[in-house]
Parts: C-alpha cells; sequence; structure tokens
C-alpha cells in the first residue's frame, strides 16, 4: 500500500510538473496560432489550390503551416478547401501541414525533446507531404475522388466578406478582440486532450515497468542505441498502435513521447507516435463522414504508409550525420526538479500575464464580438468520457499531490 502512494504521489508531482515545464510554451504557441489565424486571412485561397502540380501542394503545404490548428480543426477546413475547388493533393497537404508543421508543437517537442526532434518534426512533415503526392500520383484515385466530391455537401456558399487590409486590421479593437476569442478557443480545443495526457504521462513514469514498453516496441530499453531494421520497422508500426492506445492529441502526448524515448524506443517510433495524430480512429471516422468510407480507408493508408516511410528515412538519415539524441534527454525530465526559480519560472510568469491579457480582450472587450471557427463532427459520446476523464484525472492529481505532501 506504501509503494502505491509513493507512486501516487510521484506520478502527480510529475504530470504537474510536466505541465509547469510547458505551460509557457503553450501559451506562446497558441498565442502565435491565434494571431496568424487572424491577421492573415484565408479567404479564397481555395482557388490557387485547384491544379494538381507542385504549386499547388506548395500553396496546400504553405497555408496549412499559417493556419495551424488541433487535427480537428485541420480536418474541417482541409474538406472545406477541397468542397470548393482545391485538389484532393493540395487538400491533403494542408491537412498534413496545419497538424505537422505547427509553431505550438514545434515549441512544446523543443522543451521536452530537443532540437533533433523539432528538426524531425518539421523535415518529417515536409516528407509527409512529397511521399502522400507521389503516392496519389502512382495510384491515380479519380473515380474515388470524384466520388468524394458528390459525398460533400455542395450547398455551403461561399465567404463573401469584406477582407480588411492587414495595416487595418492591426489597429482594430475588434481584431484584437477576435485574437483573444480565438486563443480561448484554442484552449477549449485541447485542455481535455492536455489535461490526460500529462496525468497519463506521470502514471507511466510512476507505474509502468520498462518491460511493458520492451514488449510493444521489441528490443528496446535502456541504453540500446542500435537496432535492426526489422527492429525499427516494428517500431514505426507500434509507434501509431501506442498513440491510438492514448488518443489525446499529439499536444498532450509529447510528454509521453519523451519517456518513451528514455526508456529506450528508437527515434523513429518515437517520430512515428507524434506522426500518427491523424491515423487514429476518430479521425478515420470523420473522414468517413466527409468523404465515404472507401476514401477514408485510402487517406488512412496514404498517410500510414506515409509516416512509417518518414520515420524511417529521418532515422537512417539522422544516423547518417551522427545526429540522433541522447536518450538520456527523455529520461532527465523525470528526475528533474520542475519547480524551482529557473527561466521556466520567469517565462511563465511572463506568459500567463499575455494569456490574462488575450482572455480580458476576448471574453470582456469583445463579449459582443462573434468569431466562429468550422470544427469536424466529434463524436459527443467521444467527447464527453473525455471531459469525465479529464475531471477524474484532476481528483487524481489533487489526491496524489496531498498523499506526497500531507500523508507520506
Amino acid at each position: 500500500m506504501d509503494n502505491f502512494l509513493n507512486n501516487w504521489g510521484e506520478a502527480a508531482y510529475t504530470s504537474i510538473g510536466f505541465f509547469w515545464m510547458a505551460l509557457w510554451a503553450f501559451v506562446l504557441g497558441y498565442a502565435i496560432s491565434s494571431l496568424i489565424q487572424i491577421f492573415v486571412t484565408e479567404e479564397r485561397m481555395q482557388k490557387s489550390m485547384g491544379a494538381d502540380n507542385s504549386k499547388s501542394v506548395f500553396l496546400g503545404t504553405f497555408f496549412g503551416f499559417i493556419s495551424s490548428s488541433c487535427s480537428f480543426s485541420a480536418l474541417a477546413t482541409s474538406k472545406s478547401l477541397f468542397q470548393k475547388g482545391a485538389s484532393f493533393i493540395s487538400s491533403i497537404a494542408f491537412l498534413l501541414a496545419s497538424t505537422n508543421l505547427v509553431i505550438e508543437l514545434g515549441i512544446i517537442i523543443t522543451v521536452f525533446l530537443g532540437w533533433q526532434f523539432v528538426v524531425g518534426e518539421y523535415v518529417g512533415g515536409i516528407l509527409l507531404i512529397l511521399i502522400s503526392w507521389l503516392l496519389i500520383r502512382i495510384i491515380n484515385p479519380k473515380k474515388l475522388i470524384e466520388k468524394a466530391r458528390k459525398n460533400l455537401d455542395n450547398s455551403s456558399d461561399d465567404d463573401d466578406s469584406e477582407v480588411k487590409p492587414l495595416q487595418k486590421k492591426l489597429k482594430s479593437a475588434e481584431s484584437w478582440a477576435k485574437v483573444g476569442k480565438q486563443y480561448g478557443m484554442e484552449w477549449k480545443m485541447v485542455w481535455k486532450d492536455v489535461t490526460v495526457g500529462f496525468t497519463i504521462a506521470g502514471i507511466v513514469a510512476a507505474f509502468v515497468p520498462d518491460s511493458f514498453f520492451q514488449t510493444l516496441f521489441i528490443n528496446s530499453g535502456e541504453g540500446q542505441s542500435s537496432f535492426s531494421f526489422f527492429t525499427l520497422l516494428e517500431h514505426v508500426i507500434a509507434g501509431p498502435i501506442a498513440a491510438f492506445l492514448t488518443f489525446i492529441g499529439s499536444m498532450g502526448n509529447i510528454p509521453l513521447a519523451a519517456l518513451l524515448y528514455g526508456k529506450g524506443v528508437s527515434f523513429a517510433g518515437v517520430i512515428a507516435f507524434i506522426f500518427s495524430d491523424l491515423v487514429v480512429f476518430p479521425v478515420l471516422r470523420i473522414n468517413a463522414k466527409y468523404y465515404g468510407w472507401k476514401m477514408s480507408f485510402f487517406i488512412l493508408f496514404l498517410l500510414f504508409t506515409s509516416l512509417v516511410v518518414t520515420s524511417l528515412v529521418l532515422h537512417y538519415g539522422f544516423n547518417l550525420f551522427d545526429m540522433l539524441p541522447d536518450p538520456a534527454a527523455g529520461k532527465s525530465i523525470t528526475d528533474k526538479d520542475h519547480f524551482q526559480l529557473d527561466y521556466s519560472f520567469y517565462l511563465n510568469i511572463v506568459f500567463l500575464i499575455i494569456s490574462g491579457v488575450l482572455v480580458y480582450l476576448g471574453f470582456f472587450k469583445g463579449k459582443d464580438i462573434m468569431h466562429h471557427k468550422e470544427m469536424a463532427p466529434k463524436s459527443p459520446l467521444l467527447e464527453k468520457v473525455l471531459k469525465w476523464v479529464a475531471f477524474a484525472s484532476y481528483l487524481w492529481l489533487t489526491g496524489g499531490i496531498i498523499v506526497k505532501y500531507f500523508v507520506l
């Protein structure tokens, strides 16, 4: 019993410590994302993405980058672009860029995993797009694409609202109120995922033995740095399976990814785990609702194949240039004293103030301003379950801290 209580206290302390480490990064990332989405307009960009050529793919990638958001928002936007005339490949490029080439994700990865994984995230995001483009060109699923377009509701109207010049927007109190509202929406989209993700990371760090990961990811373990091709292949397949079992969104999964790397999982396996937010069942179901099940499974095949190849290429490429990161970096985050007067403390204070200003602008100054962003249709049951799991996580964390400091 004492051992359980001790692990409970350590799990709660680790979860809260992880979040404290990442708090400033979350605020910075979502603030930047909100600024981009309000001040950089996407109106009529689908007209530039209609051709099936390199320019269209580049524009889809670029617009995805500046529209960085959670996967459910990205699914809705990519569907809208495809529906309004963008080519299939440019819509896929937009989807992959807006979920992988994202500023906020890169910042969180820097905090927990280091610069090598950030480079892997961005280079890998581009590789995912290029490999998907190549597969589409080879397979050439014209009939599937035509059927997918017919499955969409074509009755929606184009947005003909007035587009203000950037300079005018920057001087507009309404635009800044929308930034604040968008910032609030960003947190509303991810608070459950982040809560559950960081709680699971603490539980894994305290309770789950290394033998579990050595079973799921074969031939892994502390100190392991050399892997055969077939071991790496198993790791990049097991990565999406682990992401499916803990589907909490890429932002919430990053501390768990750091733990996996510290437990001896290969660089390729961890990268595949991070890239797996678009190959899980909720996304499969949403794509089926939009395009039909055949196209949904084709997109699943496309993205899964691309992430497997990308993860392997990145691993061997980093290994060739002796750039693979030290697994000890992932292990050290569990041993770190998270609450001390270091750069994280001062950055958190600064960005909490910024967060307060944005919330004030959005929900007090802009309380009468309407701002809506299309989201993919989530499952009400799954969302309700996730909400209650998040509330249970708060009780678990509170109980663990009480146990750690007042019982033991």
